[in-house]
């Protein structure tokens, strides 16, 4: 069975600190994984507006936001100005793909998109990711294999562009395996490949779950290994403080028998002609403050008992 390993990299201090220290930390492990970088400016001191969000403030104490951002990160955006993460990081980025790793595009600016996509306009959201494409193609000389939303947050423009963009692959929404999109009706040529298991932030403060015993609750979520899994990992927390918790999951997944890839290698095996499709739609799930895009009900076996 496979482990696709999904590390979305934030902000500028997810790059500088925590990629080196997760690229050390898997090359350790002998694991694979895709690094899917945000590109433009770090404005994460503008995500205080979230406050108002139901959950968010409950969660920010739960995961001891300060502690893994920094209070520098959180004034980005506001009280200083944003670093551009693509441009004054781009030999880390460089340097991550030269370590054997597969990049990505994460977004151009990750507060922007999170907080915004979900009501933009064609035009808005065609602007984001182009500037993200450009700005991959100017760091690697080459076009991005895939795309993976910031939060998860999708649109249908968006959805279509993956597909008018040439990615072989996106990991935009939580599901439970690869499929290709549907929305209202509309086939989205692009496989999705989704995040099936809870983040360590989603976990950490809940039911007693700490970064010492967390690891034993995923570990149980992908046992049997009868399956494949994406777990997103995020540069600012395992790169980090959560380090150590990273390390016990890899250690505990090899001894369950899979194989920690890239989402790369976990599309090479699949046949798109022959995934499932189905609905993507919005949805909530634990842990989490707010709505994002899930895997819904398969579009074809709907169709099929509707006639």
């Amino acid at each position: 069975m496979k482990l696709a390993l999904k590390i979305d990299v934030d902000t500028w201090r997810g790059t500088l600190q925590g990629v080196p220290r997760l690229v050390e930390i898997l090359r350790r492990h002998r694991a694979d994984a895709s690094f899917l970088f945000s590109l433009g400016p770090d404005h994460t001191g503008r995500a205080i507006t979230r406050a108002f969000r139901p959950g968010f403030l409950k969660k920010v104490k739960r995961t001891s936001v300060v502690s893994h951002y920094g209070v520098k990160t959180l004034m980005y955006g506001t009280l200083l100005p944003g670093p551009d993460i693509g441009r004054r990081g781009a030999d880390i980025l460089r340097a991550t793909r030269d370590a054997g790793f597969e990049t990505a595009i994460h977004c151009w600016d990750h507060v922007k998109w999170q907080d915004g996509v979900g009501a933009a306009s064609a035009a808005w959201t065609d602007d984001q990711m182009r500037r993200a494409q450009q700005r991959y193609a100017e760091v690697f000389g080459n076009e991005s294999p895939g795309h993976g939303a910031a939060g998860w947050q999708m649109n249908i423009h968006a959805l279509r562009l993956t597909q008018r963009l040439g990615y072989r692959w996106a990991s935009d929404c939580r599901g439970t395996h690869p499929f290709v999109p549907v929305w209202n009706g509309e086939i989205i040529a692009c496989p999705q490949l989704p995040t099936t298991l809870p983040t360590l932030d989603e976990l950490v403060g809940t039911d007693d779950l700490t970064p010492d015993n967390v690891h034993l609750h995923l570990l149980r979520l992908t046992m049997p290994a009868t399956h494949d899994h994406v777990f997103t990992l995020h540069a600012e927390l395992e790169g980090l403080k959560f380090g150590d918790t990273l390390e016990r999951l890899l250690t505990g997944w090899r001894e369950q028998g899979y194989e920690m890839v890239s989402l790369g290698r976990m599309r090479d095996a699949l046949d798109p002609a022959l995934l499932p499709r189905h609905e993507i739609v919005r949805g909530e799930i634990p842990g989490r403050s707010g709505s994002l895009m899930l895997q819904g009900e398969e579009f074809l076996s709907t169709w099929k008992e509707a006639a």
